[in-house]
């Protein structure tokens, strides 16, 4: 995955260097401020939307989504979540890194910065499973940590709601706004009296203890922790 999630932006700068294609570098007269504005808006929008869409149908042709479905392996997923796709997936997400410049002048510095603020910072956003104040569940423009964290929740197959990555207009023209009640925000919850500390408390927690040995990284193996050795005696 993260060979191809390279691939792209090493073609870009080849591409570039063997006039295939009219990235450029820099401000010049022929390409002042004004131009630089559109660009970005070119680069965001677009891109943006092709994210979209083909996210969208990686729910809905079936040979997409037994690429697409290993994305969905953990139904609440950590910020690494955001590099951990299948290796056609990080190839195809980043094909506007190629396909852009060919199409238009575009600024190649702006266009890889626009990439890593907007498609992968904000993709560690949107996969932490964190809920902002500043960003509500509800805002009507942005789609939030909590529409990913719903999206993993219960997208499947014909099932693909609140596929957008930043603007949530996409999902809205598209009819994949997820409308029901059965996963509701954090604050949500708060709000009807529930997520409380009493009720987290009383939750089995997982066990992370074995990705602080060294063993696991080097051989992937886990020894059991405190808790589970206790258990296996109890059994």
């Amino acid at each position: 995955g993260m060979f191809t999630a390279t691939l792209c932006p090493a073609l870009t700068l080849w591409m570039t260097t063997k006039g295939y294609s009219q990235a450029y570098c820099g401000i010049s007269e022929s390409h002042g401020a004004g131009h630089l504005l559109l660009e970005f808006w070119v680069i965001w929008i677009g891109t943006d939307f092709f994210e979209f869409f083909y996210h969208w149908i990686g729910h809905r042709i079936s040979f997409m989504w037994a690429i697409h479905k290993h994305h969905h392996v953990f139904y609440n997923p950590s910020p690494f979540a955001v590099i951990a796709d299948e290796y056609v997936d990080q190839f195809v997400r980043s094909t506007p890194l190629c396909l852009l410049p060919m199409m238009m002048p575009i600024n190649i510095d702006l266009m890889f910065g626009v990439y890593v603020i907007f498609f992968y910072g904000y993709g560690v956003y949107l996969h932490w499973g964190y809920e902002l104040e500043a960003l509500p569940a509800d805002h009507p423009f942005i789609n939030t940590s909590f529409q990913h964290y719903l999206h993993h929740a219960i997208s499947v197959k014909n099932k693909p709601y609140h596929t957008g990555f930043f603007f949530k207009i996409w999902d809205q023209m598209f009819g994949s706004i997820y409308k029901g009640d059965v996963v509701i925000s954090a604050m949500e919850a708060r709000g009807r009296g529930l997520r409380t500390r009493e009720a987290f408390d009383k939750i089995e927690k997982p066990d992370y203890s074995p990705l602080l040995r060294l063993s696991f990284w080097l051989k992937g193996e886990v020894e059991d922790s405190p808790a589970m050795a206790e258990s296996k005696k109890s059994m």
